[in-house]
């Protein structure tokens, strides 16, 4: 991986972990995968701050999950006759903290540990959207699905079709100049949804990267190409293994209405004994490089008529932007009020090598804050105002993240990172 950095010239801006970050959610695997992921992170020239991560089935506590609350909400999802009461009950549930409690806790110990990359999830926000620069105007904007509300009860595990994803989390509305990237640790094909989630997805993301089975292949088709990882430490024990990882690089080529993105992908697989070492997985014996290039939506140019009637003119308005929809209005004022880590996918921007997420230095605050001790954390959100004692009682990955958002509304991010740095000087 670094050698292919180097040889290319690039540094790596964002690091993709499709999930199965533990293999069975004890904290103890997520500080080892912490470690793991700086130093990659370290070697590629990745800031800390951006590596994104989703959770998968073995970030599911299944201890949990035997409770019966936990059971109960699952299962009052999945058994719902088809997939609008499916959709219905889940939205219903995610619309009151006391009722999402048992969606979310099975996932504990990973969103303590998504936490520190701003990728948490709970009722509120059971998936998570950021922003990257990839020059001449366009914009990656990357989104982090949650496959596994359903996850670790019963069998829904054990084959594809049982786990359910919900409309929530596909309004992948486009915008012009946006190039949209799915992340999600299932294929759709895993989903009772499925159907519907894929034509969403498909139409609306460029890019998608998704994990679990293992079987590290791309997928190009005109309107996006998919990509179904292997992992980085898979199980010896199964019947294919072989670990893999895929550095994906993205240029913006062309100009105005005729941009492009470019992308050039090296999917590397392990070569067991006696050579030892990663190789490429060809797309043709010719060709080492999976290449492809996918359109950029363009800019909305409304056009009117000369001289238009007061009707005409109606007629020919400009129509709100997508992300105004009444469709996307409702979902989101409902939903607003060495271990087994699946393979990263080690991405880079090739156009900006100065790209950089948006808000950049409240996501590297993120990270820095979630270094501090347990207590000085608290401490400094409480000085601040950016929490209150009642907000003690929830749990650390929602407490911080209310406390991060308080700092952005009020305008104490300079104070917020004074204090970071305070203690960050004196531990």
């Amino acid at each position: 991986m670094a050698r292919l950095c180097d040889v290319d010239g690039i540094r790596v801006d964002a690091i993709l972990v499709g999930g199965d970050i533990a293999f069975k959610a004890d904290p103890d695997e997520y500080k080892a995968a912490k470690a793991w992921l700086l130093r990659i992170a370290e070697i590629c020239g990745c800031k800390t701050s951006n590596i994104f991560t989703v959770p998968g089935n073995h970030d599911v506590d299944r201890a949990t999950c035997e409770k019966e609350a936990v059971t109960q909400a699952q299962a009052g999802i999945a058994d719902e006759p088809n997939n609008i009461a499916r959709d219905r009950a889940l939205i219903r549930r995610l619309a009151t903290e006391e009722e999402a409690k048992s969606l979310f806790e099975p996932l504990e110990a990973y969103n303590n540990f998504a936490a520190q990359f701003g990728c948490q999830i709970f009722h509120t926000h059971p998936f998570w959207e950021r922003t990257l620069e990839l020059g001449q105007g366009v914009k990656l904007r990357l989104h982090g699905l949650t496959s596994t509300l359903i996850s670790g009860a019963g069998d829904r595990d054990s084959a594809p079709g049982r786990l359910f994803l919900g409309s929530c989390q596909t309004v992948l509305d486009p915008d012009p100049d946006i190039v949209s990237l799915v992340l999600c640790h299932h294929p759709p094909s895993w989903f009772l949804d499925a159907s519907d989630a894929e034509n969403v997805i498909d139409a609306r993301a460029k890019l998608q990267f998704f994990g679990h089975e293992h079987d590290q292949r791309c997928k190009r088709v005109k309107e996006y190409m998919r990509f179904l990882a292997g992992a980085v430490n898979p199980e010896r024990d199964e019947l294919a293994w072989r670990p893999g990882y895929n550095l994906v690089d993205l240029t913006i080529v062309g100009e105005g209405a005729s941009r492009e993105l470019d992308v050039r992908a090296h999917l590397r697989a392990f070569q067991p004994a006696p050579s030892e070492f990663y190789v490429s997985l060809h797309s043709t014996p010719q060709e080492p490089l999976w290449t492809h290039r996918l359109a950029i939506p363009a800019p909305i140019r409304p056009t009117f008529a000369a001289e238009p009637g007061p009707l005409l003119a109606e007629e020919q308005a400009p129509h709100p932007p997508q992300q105004e929809t009444k469709m996307y209005a409702a979902v989101h004022a409902i939903i607003e009020g060495p271990l087994g880590v699946q393979e990263p996918v080690l991405f880079s921007t090739m156009q900006s090598p100065e790209s950089k997420v948006s808000e950049p230095s409240t996501d590297d605050l993120v990270f820095r804050f979630w270094q501090l001790r347990v207590d000085v954390m608290r401490d400094i959100a409480l000085s601040l105002g950016l929490i209150t004692e009642a907000d003690l009682d929830v749990p650390p990955h929602r407490r911080y993240f209310k406390a991060m958002e308080e700092a952005k509304q009020k305008g104490l991010l300079v104070e917020l990172a004074r204090e970071i740095e305070k203690h960050e000087q004196n531990p």
